[in-house]
């Protein structure tokens, strides 16, 4: 195959080939290096490059048969910069490590390597992962690959930037916020929220988190599935990680399960909607009807969402970051000391009601989830939106009181401990990707994925990796 075969391959059938010695793992890092070439300039997505550590990794990983190179047999990996690759410069996002490079390799990182990813490059983030649009002071901006002018959104925005243009086959991203599914939305990708546990993560500051989730990220949901099987297992290191289930996601995506019954909301009744949003993603939830599901317009109230959130996002934001503001406070984005000062200023009364709330919210989606087998809504509630503009201030005639608050629709998920992806739905008036959140309940990813991957095929979209395309 050529290299530009290649890059345009899906993930599953390079890793059938790896699986069969046509094609190496050396073959597949040489198409990678070509093409960050030819177009990472434009768009920033990978600013940190280790090839000659995964080309070391690659041939020790040949010398074993076949059947022992792990479920990605070889396949490359782009790993996140919030989290840490030995002897890889991880800097966060932030000045106080613009210089780091860790020892020992996050647990994330390390499942993955064990099963037989090769880690070549570290993607782009916001400081320390806060505010849904791409940019630090270390590396600059993540650029939108569909309109170079615009967000890729965050903060997983290097990650997803990498997979729309063909810098990935499959990556790895993390959700708090909707990191995962904000920038799959605005780059034409796949990215999941898995149930907390799926995935083990280290936990520096806190034992038991569970607004963080780490997941996957791919351009068609199959090759996501594969990449999410190759991060799930427990780890002694991470109380809350649970046990590999029996039976494969790649299978349960190719079970061809459909959905009896879905609910559509524009809104969740919480947020405003970009009126062309809100039409693109309703026409994509109503053609589940062409396969014979009940779609109607319903949702759970989710009135709490905006104080639960606020309060608990605020109350992690202390417990990781206090140390930092207390010794580089000169060294941190002015979103991020807000945040922390805002969780120091919690006081005991403030978290138990949040907690609360949360609780709630979680008993109402579940119990909405026994009615139907998918809520659908937008993943974002608008196209992607200036780079310069740090965050989205109005929409819809509506101004939000902080830079957090335009990510309701995807934080009320989150609160619900529900799992929950964006799929690539539709483009505007101006050839911008729109995604679909797809949501099912808590361990529920068998029925997401085949349900989206279902959306997928009724839609027909083109998710071939594309140039970047300027202004």
């Amino acid at each position: 195959m050529s290299q530009s075969e290649l890059i345009n391959a899906p993930a599953t059938d390079l890793v059938a080939r790896l699986r069969k010695d046509e094609i190496t793992p050396l073959d597949l890092l040489d198409a990678l290096q070509a093409r960050i070439e030819a177009v990472d300039k434009s768009v920033n997505a990978l600013p940190t490059l280790c090839f000659d550590r995964a080309r070391d990794h690659a041939r020790a990983l040949m010398q074993r048969p076949p059947a022992e190179r792990g479920l990605l047999a070889g396949m490359p990996v782009a790993i996140k910069d919030l989290t840490y690759v030995g002897g890889v410069r991880s800097t966060s996002g932030s000045r106080i490590y613009a210089d780091f490079v860790p020892d020992e390799t996050d647990l994330t990182a390390d499942r993955l390597e064990s099963e037989g990813a090769i880690i070549y490059a570290k993607s782009n983030v916001p400081e320390f992962g806060a505010g849904a649009n791409t940019f630090n002071d270390v590396f600059g901006p993540t650029l939108n690959p569909w309109n170079t002018a615009l967000s890729a959104a965050g903060s997983s925005g290097g990650a997803a930037a990498a997979l729309a243009t063909g810098m990935a086959w499959i990556a790895h991203g993390s959700d708090v916020g909707g990191s995962l599914r904000n920038p799959a939305s605005f780059c034409g990708i796949v990215g999941m929220r898995p149930t907390v546990g799926r995935v083990a993560s280290t936990r520096r500051y806190s034992v038991d988190p569970t607004l963080s989730v780490e997941g996957p990220m791919a351009r068609n949901v199959l090759d996501m599935a594969l990449m999410f099987d190759a991060m799930l297992g427990e780890d002694s290191r991470d109380m809350l990680s649970k046990p590999r289930p029996e039976k494969s996601f790649v299978d349960a995506v190719r079970c061809e399960w459909k959905p009896k019954r879905v609910a559509y909301s524009r809104d969740l009744g919480i947020t405003p909607v970009d009126p062309q949003v809100a039409e693109i993603t309703r026409a994509a939830a109503m053609r589940f009807a062409e396969a014979g599901v009940i779609v109607e317009e319903a949702h759970p109230d989710f009135f709490e969402a905006h104080e639960s959130f606020h309060v608990l996002r605020a109350r992690d934001f202390a417990l990781k970051l206090t140390h930092h503001l207390d010794a580089h406070r000169d060294k941190l984005k002015p979103e991020v000391i807000w945040n922390i000062e805002e969780g120091l200023k919690l006081s005991p009364r403030q978290i138990v009601r949040a907690e609360h709330q949360r609780a709630e919210l979680a008993r109402r989606l579940d119990a909405f989830l026994r009615e139907y087998d998918l809520l659908l809504c937008p993943a974002t509630i608008v196209p992607p939106f200036p780079i310069a503009e740090r965050y989205v201030e109005e929409c819809d005639g509506h101004r939000f009181a902080n830079y957090v608050e335009w990510l309701a629709i995807v934080y009320a998920i989150t609160l619900t401990g529900a799992c929950a992806l964006s799929l690539p739905c539709g483009f505007t008036r101006d050839n911008l990707p729109v995604g679909l959140q797809v949501v099912a309940p808590a361990n529920g990813e068998a029925k997401l994925l085949a349900g989206a991957k279902l959306m997928e095929e009724i839609l027909g979209l083109d998710l071939r990796p594309i140039d970047p395309r300027a202004s």
